[in-house]
């Protein structure tokens, strides 16, 4: 059953046992009983299932198991639109504001004398409870054919077993289905710039944007901005014959600073040039398509807007892989960013080449 037809009544109520289990599962369990203990759900989407560091995505039940090296159940995430509503003691704790759970934690964490650290995502992680929270944007059924993305944050959870509840995202089996270590770490802030101290970029379209023209290198694009990279993100090579074994390949570089971040195409037998840029939600400059105010506007507003323009000049909408939407044969996609319990727009604009996979 797909998160659009489920009623929230109809989503599975489940209590969490810190470091036991959550509903009916329980850490130590092999792949086998997981499916048991879920109805004989079937995993559409896994990896090594079965096997030690292996895992397993049930889409009917949004969960998602993962297991360690005795191929026992080590953790499970639940997903914030479809999985089931999770109560530990009396805060519910999944789709819920995500500062309403923060503060429920923080008082329970003080009652009972536990740490509550900051993870990846700026969100509570209680290492004594195995609980790393995590959010995603709220989604409305699909109205004509579009998805409705909504203007709130809405909170999931990562649930784990003892051996990784110090470092659960850092853990081998997490990490092989969600690798955060190319994500920039949120504090636990989201301050967002006001609209009139956002300064002004043009963009012809898969020409340039702002100061940025695709194609400049790394030097230039940090020439071009007035700054030195805040983080830069990349890989090296991973050896298979027609990529050989090189030098670290570079992929993003952020700049805190502008409020953008540069993507940029590469391999290995040539340098890296710009593809792609995103600019951010948060703090990064106001862009105009077709009188639309693109960035750090609420999602649903600019999703209107956009629909409206492209569905009354004939344009068809093209979708992007995490649902960000924008005008065909422009490659540009809206996107959504947080700012606290909020979700407000970027825009990512890309040369005619490049193919964004989010």
């Amino acid at each position: 059953m797909s998160w659009w037809t489920r009623k929230p009544e109809e989503r599975a109520q489940w209590v969490f046992e810190p470091l036991v289990g959550v509903g009916p599962l329980r850490f130590g369990m092999n792949s086998d009983q997981v499916a048991a203990a879920l109805d004989g759900a079937v995993a559409y989407v896994s990896s090594g299932l079965g096997e030690p560091l292996g895992w397993g995505e049930y889409g009917d039940w949004g969960v998602t198991a993962f297991y360690g090296e005795d191929a026992g159940l080590v953790a499970v995430e639940v997903e914030a639109m479809g999985g089931p509503l999770v109560r530990l003691r009396d805060v519910q704790l999944i789709a819920q504001p995500p500062s309403v759970v923060r503060a429920q934690l923080h008082e329970h964490a003080r009652q009972e004398n536990v740490s509550v650290h900051t993870n990846w995502s700026g969100d509570p992680e209680i290492a004594a409870w195995g609980l790393s929270m995590g959010t995603a944007q709220a989604l409305a059924q699909p109205v004509d054919g579009y998805l409705q993305r909504l203007d709130q944050a809405i909170t999931g959870a990562l649930f784990a077993a003892a051996e990784l509840a110090e470092d659960p995202y850092g853990s081998g089996p997490v990490k092989q289905r969600f690798d955060v270590s190319d994500m920039a770490t949120n504090p636990g802030a989201w301050p967002a710039k006001p609209g009139q101290d956002r300064p002004h970029w043009d963009w012809p379209p898969l020409q340039k944007i702002g100061p940025l023209r695709f194609g400049m290198s790394p030097d230039e694009v940090a020439a071009a901005l007035g700054e030195e990279p805040t983080n830069r993100f990349g890989r090296y090579p991973f050896g298979q014959s027609w990529e050989g074994i090189g030098t670290w390949m570079l992929h993003d570089d952020r700049f805190d600073n502008t409020g953008v971040t540069a993507h940029y195409s590469s391999g290995f037998s040539f340098p890296p040039v710009l593809g792609a840029v995103t600019v951010h939600g948060r703090t990064g400059p106001q862009v105009d398509y077709a009188g639309i105010q693109l960035i750090g506007r609420p999602v649903s507003i600019v999703d209107e807007a956009l629909i409206q323009h492209v569905d009354s000049h004939g344009i068809q909408l093209v979708f992007g892989c995490g649902g960000d939407l924008g005008p065909d044969d422009l490659n540009m996609y809206v996107r959504a960013t947080r700012a606290g319990d909020a979700m407000i727009s970027e825009a990512r604009f890309c040369q005619e080449e490049w193919e964004d996979h989010g």
